[in-house]
């Protein structure tokens, strides 16, 4: 099995069918169990973020939240969360920046 992270705009959506699949390169591609993805993250879900999840999982965001002067992400529990531009996120060195990782608006 293999977990990644994507982050997205809200007004787009993820292309898991085409981009995400190759990204990971695998035949099919779906979002992990709630039980799974709060286990292996040790976050709580509605407040899973990018910023230290396991160093094995690839962090993917959309080259247009590059673009969007302040971004809002999970903080590791549901009721908090971290603003910060959306350049800060991109250049986080753990992070690939996609090129249409996501579609829509």
């Amino acid at each position: 099995m293999r977990y990644a992270a994507c982050v997205v705009l809200a007004s787009t959506k993820l292309d898991v069918n085409r981009v995400v699949k190759r990204l990971l390169d695998v035949r099919k591609a779906s979002f992990a169990p709630m039980d799974d993805a709060v286990a292996l993250t040790g976050m709580e879900y509605g407040g899973i973020t990018p910023i230290g999840l396991p160093a094995s999982w690839p962090v993917y965001v959309d080259s247009r939240v590059l673009e969007a002067p302040e971004t809002v992400i999970g903080a590791g529990l549901r009721g908090a969360k971290v603003f910060l531009p959306g350049a800060v996120l991109g250049a986080l060195p753990w992070v690939t920046v996609v090129e249409g990782l996501a579609t829509g608006v």
